[in-house]
C-alpha cells in the first residue's frame, strides 16, 4: 500500500487535498495555523486517524515557527495552537487525542531547551504516524478473520488509506486480502451529502483492483434484502465506553438494516478512537455542518429552494445493540462492550 502524503516540509505539512478527488490528485502544503484549521474543517484531510496524524504534524510545524526561546512562553503558544486546531472538528476523538499527546510530550520535557523540545515534537508526530500504520495492519488482519474469499461486503463513507496512514480500518481487511490474492466484492454507499463513498472509497478500491459497485445510500436495503451482502464494514470517529459508535451520517441506517436482514455489522477502528470519558453515545457531541453541503455542493445549480432550511449533522450514533463486533488492533470486542472495551486498556 502507498502511504497517504502526511509529509513535513520545512515548517509546512503536505497533504492530499481530498476535496478534489477522484478527478484530481493534488498535494497542498499547509503553512499557517489558519490553513491547517481550514484543511481539517473543510475535509481536505478527513478520516479520524488521518485527522489525528495531520494535527500532530501541524502542531510540530507550528512549534518550529515559534520564535521564543523561553520555555514557558513556548508551551503557552503551543497550547493555544493545539486548542485552535482541536476546535476544527468536535466529533473525531483522534484529533484531541493526538494533540494532547503532543502537548504532554512537550510538557514532560519542559526542562530541555526549546530547540530540543521542537525536535522531540517532530519525532513524536512521526511516531504517531508510524504507530497508526502498525495499528491499521493489525486491524486489517483481525478484520480479515471475519470474512472469507469471495465474500461481498457493504461499506459506508470512507475508511481506507486516505482516512488513515496505510490500509485503512474498514477497507483494510479488503485491501490486505486483495494483496494476498483473495477476491472480494464491495458495495459502496455513495454517502450523502459529501459523497465520500463515491469519490474516495470507489477511487481507492478501483485503484487497488477490487470489484466495487457504487450504490445510492437508499439502495442499501434492497441490496441487503436480495441476499447479496455477507457483512457490513464501517469505520468510526468515536467509540463510547458502552460500545455506541459515532460514524459518518447514514451509518445508523445501515446498522438498522443489517440487523433486520441478519447481516453482521462490524465497526473497525484503533483504540485511539475509544473515548472512555463518553459513557454512552449520548455523550458524543455531533458536528453540524453548513446547509449548503446539502443544497449546493457538487451541483452546478442549487437542488433546493434558496430559503429552505436544512439539517446537516456530519455523524450519527449507532447503538451498541446493532453492532456485531468492534475490531481494533488489540483484538475483536464483542458484547457486553463495557467489559470487552475496558479489557483493551487493562
Amino acid at each position: 500500500m502507498d502511504n497517504v502524503a502526511f509529509t513535513v516540509s520545512g515548517d509546512g505539512v503536505i497533504i492530499i487535498d481530498q476535496t478534489l478527488l477522484p478527478n484530481e490528485e493534488r498535494s497542498v502544503t499547509l503553512k499557517t495555523k489558519e490553513e491547517m484549521f481550514e484543511a481539517i474543517y473543510s475535509l481536505r484531510v478527513r478520516g479520524a486517524p488521518a485527522i489525528g496524524i495531520c494535527a500532530a504534524f501541524c502542531l510540530s510545524a507550528l512549534a518550529n515557527k515559534t520564535k521564543t526561546d523561553n520555555t514557558a512562553e513556548f508551551l503557552s503558544i503551543l497550547t493555544e495552537d493545539a486548542d485552535h486546531l482541536n476546535s476544527s472538528r468536535p466529533t473525531a476523538v483522534n484529533l484531541g487525542w493526538a494533540l494532547s499527546r503532543m502537548l504532554e510530550a512537550a510538557k514532560k520535557n519542559a526542562g530541555l531547551p526549546v530547540a530540543e523540545i521542537k525536535k522531540l515534537l517532530r519525532r513524536e508526530s512521526i511516531d504517531i504516524r508510524n504507530e497508526d500504520i502498525e495499528m491499521c495492519k493489525a486491524i486489517s488482519e483481525n478484520g480479515l478473520a471475519l470474512i472469507k474469499d469471495g465474500d461481498t461486503i457493504l461499506t459506508h463513507c470512507n475508511a481506507g488509506p486516505l482516512a488513515t496512514s496505510e490500509y485503512g480500518t474498514a477497507l483494510g481487511p479488503i485491501l490486505l486480502g486483495a494483496e494476498r490474492g483473495m477476491k472480494f466484492k464491495v458495495f459502496a454507499d455513495e454517502t450523502r451529502p459529501l459523497l465520500q463513498g463515491a469519490r474516495l472509497t470507489c477511487h481507492e478500491l478501483h485503484k487497488a483492483g477490487v470489484d466495487v459497485t457504487l450504490i445510492c445510500d437508499n439502495m442499501a436495503a434492497s441490496v441487503m434484502k436480495s441476499g447479496l451482502i455477507g457483512a457490513c464494514f464501517v469505520g468510526c470517529d468515536r467509540v463510547a465506553a458502552n460500545g455506541d459508535t459515532a460514524n459518518k451520517i447514514g451509518t445508523l441506517g445501515v446498522a438498522v438494516l443489517a440487523k433486520h436482514f441478519g447481516v453482521p455489522f462490524y465497526v473497525l477502528g484503533p483504540t485511539s478512537t475509544v473515548d472512555l470519558n463518553s459513557k454512552t453515545g449520548g455523550d458524543i457531541k455531533i458536528e453540524l455542518r453548513d446547509p449548503d453541503e446539502i443544497k449546493n455542493k457538487f451541483y452546478t445549480k442549487p437542488m433546493a429552494p434558496a430559503g429552505v432550511k436544512c439539517y446537516n449533522p456530519a455523524f450519527d450514533v449507532t447503538d451498541n445493540a446493532l453492532i456485531t463486533a468492534i475490531v481494533t488492533q488489540k483484538g475483536i470486542c464483542r458484547p457486553p462492550y463495557e467489559k470487552s472495551i475496558a479489557a483493551l486498556f487493562e
